[in-house]
This record gives C-alpha cells, sequence and structure tokens, in this order.
C-alpha cells in the first residue's frame, strides 16, 4: 500500500503558480481569475480521481476480504446450533 502521505503536498507545492497579479486593466485580470480558476479546477480533478481510486481499491479489498471470509467459513465446515 502506498504511503498516504506520498500523495499530500505541502503549502507551498499547492501555491498558485501565476505571479502575483498586478493587472494594469480589466482584460489582465479577467485572464489572471481564468488561469486562477483552471488551475483550481485540475487540482479539484486530480484530487477527484485519487479519491475514486482509492474508493475503488478499498472495494476490491472488501470483496477479496469477503471471500476470505467464505473461504474460511467453508473450510470450517457446518456449525452445529444449538437449540
Amino acid at each position: 500500500m502506498a504511503d498516504p502521505r506520498g500523495d499530500a503536498r505541502n503549502d507551498a507545492d499547492m501555491a498558485v503558480s501565476v505571479a502575483a497579479p498586478d493587472p494594469k486593466n480589466v482584460q489582465e485580470l479577467t485572464t489572471y481569475v481564468t488561469v486562477l480558476l483552471q488551475q483550481m479546477q485540475e487540482r479539484f480533478q486530480t484530487m477527484s480521481d485519487q479519491i475514486i481510486s482509492r474508493i475503488d481499491e478499498m472495494g476490491t479489498r472488501i470483496d477479496d476480504l469477503e471471500r476470505n471470509i467464505a473461504d474460511l467459513m467453508t473450510q470450517a465446515g457446518p456449525e452445529e446450533t444449538d437449540k
């Protein structure tokens, strides 16, 4: 299993790579905001993909666990019930 901290990024890595705005006009501000929103969307998509991947992995593990439990119950044989 991968180290969950390996996927974590520190604050410097998550910092926006766009230079601090000093917009001279509305067009520059619009461009800055557009780039910023695109970066946020990309990060959100990356995090969403990672979450879905981990959920799928957990589902596979649960399926394996259920199979292993069923195998163990089969190997143990029928359990007699006390009445």
